[in-house]
């Protein structure tokens, strides 16, 4: 597939700058994490899930310092002053956002420190120090101290003759100041690291309940054994933030793969971003860190508590107290034992639409392994963009390419964060003979579809499943997603031209259902919303309705301002970031945003067009957002199948009328949940949306089969209620 040079779609005529109509990219998206931090700080909700948000809290406040805080340092230092759609230069931009991250993580420790910590101790759970542990459970602290940690400890003195240790971004070090030496008219300085491959916390037997003490603790309780004969005056936790955006080099010669695991080494030698330190360091310490990063004063974060808050999970995740935890909620089949075990027969009779985490993600595991199996399968072609670390479809798929089949697998490695890993996959499906495409050059590849090519009595056919989330059958459980399998001709046709388009030279094709960005789907969106607003134009009822993790891109929010000035009535389902404006007179008062953050990521991307009462549902793995847009390849595709789209549309009045967990969001800026009447009862939307999936599976358990079923000697067995 070729691009355009310098990237992405056609480029657009530069709009005028209208900064009141938009917020700031930057400061939406820290106002998700605050409602984010939000669910941590709700005290009507169990302990333990509480945990699960701030420490969620605290590694979204990473990504967006090491990505977003970043950039906007770079753009500083570069001299651009090229302001954002809300009128914002980078300059102003990074003084405002500095300060929101410092008030987030005060209020993110006041929450921790002040409430959930002292709450779970109340409960069995404690995080104390060495000095808190009775006599048997130091003693044990103090052989762990001896036999698995002291071996892995290296400490680094820091002098004349020894500079500041390349630290890794995110790693926890101690620094510590011992007294001077003979010789020496200042105290001395060392470093030393603190082991990531030992728990953080370290849960200690005895006494009621769980104790944890965390690693950094123990080892300064050992300092004697790592510094003998030495005095240390103090030490302090401290963890250092690098830039992690990567800059390929198209040129010298090198493979895409290699180019990038050189990119990978080097961010780990990026420009330090921020410095965080126990709030307890000495001014003199502080300042001689300080100096070291090279650093101004508000890249300088003192943290009044356990540094790093990611270690909260090894807390969320501990055994015995269920008490603590919500009540689960299982995955439901999607479908029966046999028709899952004959999954290319259901989809030669009809759509499957899948809604994760409520539907179990096994169709879409099945598909791809009995693919792998299946004689009659000639053929398999898939994207994969996060598929995590056991994929049972990346095991399918090199067992497929074993037995000869024809595999292809678009790999996209710049998934930030998990290129490592995607590169060791992309080698093992090579190694067994799979056709890997390392991505697309100077675009992403985002869209989530698979293609499975097989023999039938009626000739070739083609199964396609196009998605909102990843094939990761770990975060399926986790993520809300939807999911769509097929054989309809045309899905099959489409899903053919579009990995011809990213395996061989060609430009982006012309499609009969599926629309494919960057060529084709901003415009396809736009138009959908300029429908709406003609029809309400004409006199005509007009309704939008969308979900999505955020909505960033200009000429969309343009399009939606103009449908709502016609009067079409427009509600906004966004996770995340929202540059659009809502609630303004004459221009956006018919246009409601609200977000949604509960017990799972809300991940799915729906749009609702009414249509004159012909509604519209599309599912889409792009979000409205110049990225996705114009710098990602990625699919959107109809619902057509009458059950699957009203299903989705059932979802989408769930979605909106939640009471409980939906912030709606003020013209102003500010993100509140609207008072609920006394009268009117709670609605959680991923509550109900479980519940109407468990009751609907039930339903069709109850029913009598709908056809006779010839059993074979490779029908499974079903378990029958109440047989012996």
């Amino acid at each position: 597939m070729t691009r355009r040079p310098g990237g992405g779609a056609k480029p657009h005529t530069k709009r005028a700058r209208t900064p009141e109509l938009f917020f700031n990219r930057e400061l939406s998206w820290l106002a998700f994490n605050e409602r984010v931090l939000d669910e941590a700080a709700d005290k009507a909700a169990a302990p333990l899930e509480r945990i699960k948000f701030a420490a969620i809290t605290a590694s979204n406040l990473d990504e967006f310092v090491m990505v977003r805080v970043a950039r906007l340092r770079n753009a500083v230092r570069e001299h651009d002053t090229e302001p954002d759609a809300a009128g914002l230069t980078p300059a102003q931009q990074l003084a405002l956002v500095a300060d929101r991250v410092h008030q987030l993580v005060t209020r993110l420790y006041a929450v921790v420190n002040g409430d959930l910590l002292p709450s779970l101790a109340t409960r069995g759970i404690r995080i104390v120090g060495v000095h808190e542990l009775d006599t048997v459970q130091r003693e044990a602290v103090d052989a762990y101290f001896r036999d698995e940690v002291l071996p892995a400890l290296t400490p680094l003195a820091i002098d004349v003759s020894r500079p500041f240790p390349l630290l890794s971004s995110l790693s926890l070090n101690l620094a510590v100041r011992l007294s001077p030496g003979e010789s020496d008219d200042e105290p001395r300085f060392a470093v030393v690291q603190v082991p990531s491959r030992l728990p953080r916390l370290v849960k200690v037997a005895g006494g009621d309940g769980v104790t944890f003490v965390p690693l950094e603790d123990i080892i300064r309780e050992g300092f004697k054994a790592l510094f003998p004969g030495q005095a240390v005056l103090e030490s302090a936790a401290f963890r250092l933030t690098r830039d992690a955006e990567l800059e390929l080099d198209d040129e010298g010669g090198q493979s895409y793969v290699e180019a990038l695991e050189e990119e990978l080494r080097r961010r780990r030698k990026g420009e330090v971003v921020r410095l965080e330190i126990e709030d307890g360091a000495s001014e003199a310490l502080v300042a001689l860190l300080v100096d070291r990063a090279d650093l101004d004063g508000h890249e300088l974060y003192r943290v009044p508590g356990l540094l790093d808050l990611r270690a909260l999970w090894t807390v969320a995740d501990v055994s015995g107290f269920d008490e603590l935890h919500e009540p689960g909620l299982k995955p439901v089949p999607a479908l029966g034992d046999s028709e899952l075990a004959h999954l290319f027969d259901v989809l030669d009779q009809r759509d499957l639409m899948l809604h994760h985490p409520y539907d179990g993600f096994e169709p879409v595991v099945e598909l791809v392994e009995q693919a792998a199996d299946d004689p009659d399968v000639l053929a398999i072609k898939q994207t994969l963009y996060r598929p995590g670390t056991d994929s049972p479809i990346i095991a399918a798929l090199i067992r497929a390419a074993d037995q000869g089949k024809q595999v292809t697998v678009v790999v996209e490695l710049m998934a930030r964060f998990d290129e490592e890993r995607n590169i060791r996959w992309a080698r093992a499906l090579e190694e067994a003979g799979a056709h890997v495409i390392y991505g697309i050059r100077g675009l992403k590849v985002h869209a989530k579809c698979c293609l499975v090519v097989r023999r039938t009595m009626q000739g070739i056919r083609r199964y396609v499943h196009i998605g909102t989330g990843n094939y990761n059958h770990r975060t399926a459980r986790l993520y809300t997603d939807v999911g769509m399998m097929t054989s309809s001709p045309d899905f099959g046709v489409d899903a053919s031209a579009f990995f011809n388009a990213l395996t061989g030279f060609s430009d982006p094709p012309r499609m009969r259902k599926l629309v494919m960005s960057p060529a084709q789907l901003r415009d396809r969106v736009v138009k959908l919303i300029d429908r709406e607003t003609r029809r309400a134009q004409d006199g005509q009822p007009g309704l939008i309705r969308a979900k999505m993790n955020a909505l960033v891109d200009e000429r969309v929010i343009d399009a939606l301002y103009r449908a709502s000035k016609a009067g079409v009535r427009v509600r906004l389902n966004v996770r995340g970031i929202c540059v659009l404006r809502p609630g303004v007179k004459g221009l956006s008062e018919h246009i409601d945003v609200v977000s949604i953050v509960g017990r799972f990521l809300e991940h799915a991307r729906v749009f609702h067009f009414h249509n004159g009462g012909e509604d519209e549902v599309y599912i889409s793995s792009a979000d409205w957002m110049p990225r996705n847009l114009d710098r990602r390849i990625e699919l959107m595709a109809p619902v057509e199948a009458t059950e699957s789209r009203r299903r989705l549309l059932d979802a989408m009045d769930v979605w909106f009328r939640d009471n409980t967990k939906a912030r709606r969001l003020a013209a102003d800026g500010t993100w509140k949940i609207p008072a609920r009447p006394a009268s009117e009862p709670p609605v959680v939307a991923q509550l109900v949306l479980h519940e109407q999936t468990r009751r609907a599976w039930e339903k069709r358990e109850a029913a009598a089969p709908e056809s006779f079923e010839p059993l074979t000697a490779k029908t499974p067995t079903r378990r029958v209620e109440g047989a012996s």
